[in-house]
């Protein structure tokens, strides 16, 4: 029989299926709230664009080609915070390359990473009052303190 010939044989064992995939965004008005809720934001933009554009206060300032490495639990260079359960918001210049970056974490098995759609610009068009979570507001006191 050759190859082309050959009967297809099907699997009697039940189809392989995938779970439910977590979502990859949050929009501009759900950043507050998850930062409150204990999410860490990520700044991913260069430093050449937080100085011409203005930092994120609060997030974790880490370039894009590098959050892959700091925030994958177990590597030399992750960070002692970085854990599968660890919910991460990353955001960038508007949105594009953190989309890349939460689905290639959440492939790895963060699955509480998002990102904000649209970006800084989404959250500088969108800033609301309560936009703060609990560890900016800390670093905000310091900051006024000294």
């Amino acid at each position: 029989m050759s190859v082309l010939t050959a009967p297809i044989l099907f699997s009697t064992a039940a189809p392989v299926s995938a779970p439910a995939a977590a979502p990859l965004s949050i929009s501009a008005d759900q950043y507050g709230p998850a930062l409150q809720a204990g999410a860490i934001a990520v700044d991913i933009r260069s430093q050449r664009v937080r100085d011409d554009e203005g930092i994120l206060l609060g997030a974790l300032a880490i370039p894009a080609r590098n959050v892959l490495d700091r925030l994958t639990p177990g590597s030399d260079q992750s960070l002692s915070s970085a854990s599968v359960a660890q919910r991460w918001v990353l955001v960038g210049a508007d949105g594009h390359d953190a989309e890349m970056l939460t689905w290639h974490l959440q492939a790895r098995g963060i699955t509480g990473t998002r990102f904000v759609a649209g970006g800084q610009r989404a959250l500088s068009r969108n800033a609301t009052p309560g936009l703060l979570g609990e560890h900016t507001r800390r670093e905000v006191s310091a900051y006024i303190a000294h």
